[in-house]
């Protein structure tokens, strides 16, 4: 048995004279969260849905748990479970009779129906919640119960897209805490431009753009691999002209201003270091904060793009 549990090798997908998925290879671990990063049209769902057996690539193979993705192997397809952005419910029905519903379409016994059905309402903490009727669940609610359906068939693999875009804070909060803890029973493949949500759950990271895999690893290896030294310079007031001096310097990749906030990326750290005292000290009082600091994986992802 393979030590993977998602593989691609050369996955190409074409919409007529698109090419959504050029040549994607892909490799991860078992049982870690993975954060599937791109931006929009970067190829995230065409590759969700190919490893779910919903659409089938125009070249290359995708293997779930060293069997690979076939409409035609059911074993491959109990393999995983994919869970869209926007998960659909019979509104009329409870958590409790929906999970036991999706266990009886799994060939679950009814007695196996309704006890899987309880330990997922209490793992996805809706235990309280058993005998609602989902039409009045709140957003947050019905993530969480779509997580637990995903669940239901024990998959080795499950594929989550966008799983915190459209949910307030309460809600995103919940859903994250309920993806750190998903990792003890399966292996969570989760596409997401929130990179925040990435830096929180994230054991693994794979960041595509145009349909190709432009870098692969632990978020630590990422940072060391492919950020830009990164400065901190924060002012009490307004520093007229300085984020576009820093800009016109040759040593400076990119320099990003929230507020009285600069952060700037540098091609040369020791010049960076050597230069900016003398040019911060012209700031006087108003200067509050200068540092180097640690490049965050949005750092990672812009530079990536950009290159």
């Amino acid at each position: 048995m393979t030590g993977l549990a998602i593989e691609c090798r050369g996955l190409t997908k074409r919409y007529g004279t698109v090419l959504a998925l050029d040549g994607l290879n892909l490799e991860v671990p078992r049982q870690v969260v993975f954060g599937f990063l791109g931006p929009n049209g970067a190829g995230k769902t065409t590759t969700m849905k190919i490893l779910a057996g919903l659409i089938a690539p125009s070249a290359g193979e995708a293997r779930i748990a060293g069997r690979r993705v076939s409409r035609e192997d059911p074993a491959a397809r109990r393999s995983v479970d994919y869970l869209p952005e926007e998960p659909a419910f019979y509104g009329w029905m409870t958590p409790r009779e929906y999970l036991m519903f999706v266990g009886g379409l799994l060939g679950l016994s009814g007695p196996e129906a309704r006890r899987r059905a309880d330990e997922l309402l209490e793992l996805v903490d809706l235990r309280d919640a058993a005998r609602r009727r989902i039409g009045g669940f709140s957003r947050g609610m019905r993530q969480r119960l779509g997580i637990a359906q995903a669940l239901v068939g024990r998959p080795e693999v499950l594929l989550l897209d966008e799983p915190s875009s459209a949910l307030d804070p309460l809600g995103r909060r919940d859903v994250l805490a309920l993806i750190e803890r998903l990792a003890d029973e399966t292996t969570v493949f989760m596409s997401t431009h929130i990179l925040a949500d990435v830096e929180r759950v994230c054991q693994q990271v794979a960041i595509i753009a145009q349909g190709r895999l432009l870098a692969q690893a632990g978020k630590e290896e990422l940072r060391q691999r492919y950020a830009a030294p990164v400065f901190e310079i924060e002012t009490a007031g307004e520093a007229p002209g300085l984020a576009e001096h820093l800009r016109s310097l040759p040593w400076t990749e990119r320099v990003v201003q929230e507020g009285n906030l600069l952060r700037l990326m540098a091609r040369d750290a020791f010049r960076a270091r050597e230069e900016l005292p003398a040019i911060l000290a012209a700031q006087g009082g108003n200067l509050l904060r200068y540092e180097q600091a640690l490049p965050t994986l949005e750092d990672v992802f812009v530079r990536l793009l950009e290159a």
